[in-house]
């Protein structure tokens, strides 16, 4: 019980200082990678978020796809773009190569896939390194460059809203 009060203390730490430490000098590059990071509670349709490469003229290897999941189940995955609670020491450090490399990578496009507070989710989208971050109504409007009001799991309505955000930003 402590440990878990130290972790969510050490966690909104962690999330005021990587927005305070933000860099935005790449925030209008033009769209060439996209990054999705989903909470599986709400979205679990991966091959959507894949297919998105069509639609922006990409490469399909320009587009990232990672997932958070409460705790992993049972049974045994070979998903490796995925991170968990328990990835999270008490201190707020992350403990997963897999999830760290994803947020160290500088995305031109980083779309945070979740609606409302969730802390791990947010401290993930502070500490990513993403040049142009775009969230939810409803999620802390300081981690996001765009928010859009529009239900994500109307999948065709949010990619023609994100593209039409995106153009009238210069970005596509």
């Amino acid at each position: 019980m402590i440990l878990n009060k130290l972790k969510q203390k050490n966690l909104k730490r962690n999330l005021e200082k990587s927005l305070e430490t933000r860099d935005t000098s790449g925030i209008n590059a033009s769209v060439v990678t996209i990054g999705f990071l989903v909470n599986e509670a709400d979205f679990q349709d991966f091959e959507s978020l894949y297919d998105v490469f069509r639609d922006f003229n990409l490469q399909p290897k320009d587009v990232k796809v990672f997932s958070f999941i409460e705790s992993k189940k049972k049974l045994p995955s070979l998903r490796q773009n995925q991170v968990q609670n328990k990835d999270f020491d008490w201190k707020g450090n992350l403990h997963n190569q897999n999830a760290q490399e994803f947020l160290d990578k500088e995305f031109d496009v980083l779309i945070g896939l979740y609606t409302g507070k969730h802390q791990l989710l947010d401290v993930l989208v502070a500490t990513s390194k993403a040049k142009f971050k775009v969230g939810f109504h409803g999620t802390d409007k300081r981690l996001y460059d765009l928010l859009l009001d529009v239900p994500f799991k109307d999948f065709d309505l949010f990619k023609s809203e994100l593209k039409k955000y995106l153009q009238v930003l210069g970005k596509v």
